[in-house]
C-alpha cells in the first residue's frame, strides 16, 4: 500500500511558532525531505527528534522527486518541509505534489505560518482580493513583462525579495507603478529585528538609497486604482445599448449592460433606447 506524503509548513522565523501537529508528524514519518538538510537538522535537535532526511531543492528536484515518490509508492510516509514557510509555495515543492497527484499517492496538508499571508494581515493594504508574484524574474526582459501585466492589476500585490536585490525591485516597481504607489515592507518576520513599515515606493527607494537593506523582505503593494470612467453622453450610451439589443439582448438587459462605466443609470438609459426606437 501506497505511503502519505506530508506538506509540513515550519516557522518562518520565530521556533515558538512551530505547531504541536507538525511536531508530531516529523515524529512519525519514516523520512524528511528538506530543502537544506543542514536547516531543518537544527529544527529537528531544536525538537529532540531524530529523522532521516533526503535533500530536495531546485536543482536536484526534477531527479530527486522521482526517487522520494518510489519510496512513498512502496509504503513509505514522508514529511515535506522547506527552510520557512509553508512548502510549495514559490518553491520546487509544487512540482512534488503535482507529481504525487498524477502518481495517486495521498497527500496530506500540516499548515502554518505563511510569510506572504502573515505579511497582508499587516499591511494594513485592502486584503480581500490579492495576488501573490513571489520573486520577480531575475532576468531584465521578462522582470520587465510581469511588471508590464501588472500596471493595471487593481488587487493588492505581495513580492518576495532579498536583501542584495532590494534596491533595484524598489525602482523596477517605481517604473512600473510610480513613486507614489504605497506598499508596506515586512523585513524579518516573527524574528528578533521584525520590522513592518508602511510607506510609498518611493519613501523606501528613499530610505534604502542610503541604508543597506537586511533580512528577508514581504512587500505588500497596493493595487492600480479604479479607472475613471469613461465620459459619454446619454445618445451614446443609449447607442450603446441599441447595439446590445440588436445582438439578442432584451431592452432592459441591454440598458443595464451599457449603464456600466457610465453616470446613467439603467432606467435613463432604458428610456432613451425606448424613446429613439
Amino acid at each position: 500500500m501506497s505511503g502519505t506524503l506530508y506538506i509540513v509548513a515550519t516557522p518562518i522565523g520565530n521556533l515558538s511558532d512551530m505547531t504541536p501537529r507538525a511536531a508530531e508528524t516529523f515524529e512519525a514519518v519514516d523520512f524528511i525531505a528538506a530543502e537544506d538538510t543542514r536547516v531543518t537538522l537544527k529544527l529537528l535537535n531544536h525538537l529532540g527528534v531524530k529523522k532521516p532526511m533526503v535533500s530536495y531543492y531546485e536543482h536536484n528536484a526534477a531527479v530527486r522527486g522521482d526517487e522520494i515518490l518510489a519510496r512513498v509508492e512502496a509504503g513509505e510516509s514522508c514529511a515535506l518541509c522547506s527552510d520557512a514557510g509553508m512548502p510549495a509555495i514559490s518553491d520546487p515543492g509544487e512540482l512534488l505534489v503535482r507529481d504525487a497527484h498524477r502518481r495517486g499517492i495521498r497527500v496530506v496538508p500540516v499548515p502554518a505560518a505563511s510569510a506572504a499571508v502573515t505579511a497582508l494581515a499587516v499591511s494594513g493594504l485592502p486584503t480581500g482580493r490579492f495576488t501573490f508574484e513571489g520573486f520577480l524574474p531575475v532576468n531584465r526582459r521578462a522582470r520587465s513583462e510581469r511588471l508590464a501585466e501588472l500596471e493595471t492589476e487593481r488587487r493588492t500585490m505581495i513580492f518576495y525579495e532579498a536583501p542584495h536585490k532590494l534596491r533595484t525591485t524598489l525602482d523596477d516597481l517605481a517604473s512600473a507603478f510610480g513613486d507614489g504607489r504605497a506598499l508596506t515592507v515586512c523585513r524579518e518576520l516573527t524574528k528578533l529585528h521584525e520590522e513592518i513599515w508602511p510607506a510609498t515606493v518611493g519613501e523606501a527607494r528613499a530610505r534604502y538609497a542610503d541604508e543597506p537593506p537586511r533580512g528577508e523582505c514581504v512587500l505588500v503593494v497596493e493595487g492600480a486604482p479604479e479607472p475613471e470612467p469613461d465620459e459619454c453622453t446619454l445618445e451614446q450610451a443609449a447607442a450603446l445599448a441599441r447595439r446590445y439589443a440588436d445582438e439578442g439582448l432584451s431592452p432592459s438587459a441591454a440598458a443595464k449592460r451599457a449603464a456600466a462605466g457610465t453616470p446613467f443609470s439603467r432606467s435613463e438609459i432604458y428610456r432613451a433606447l425606448l424613446g429613439g426606437e
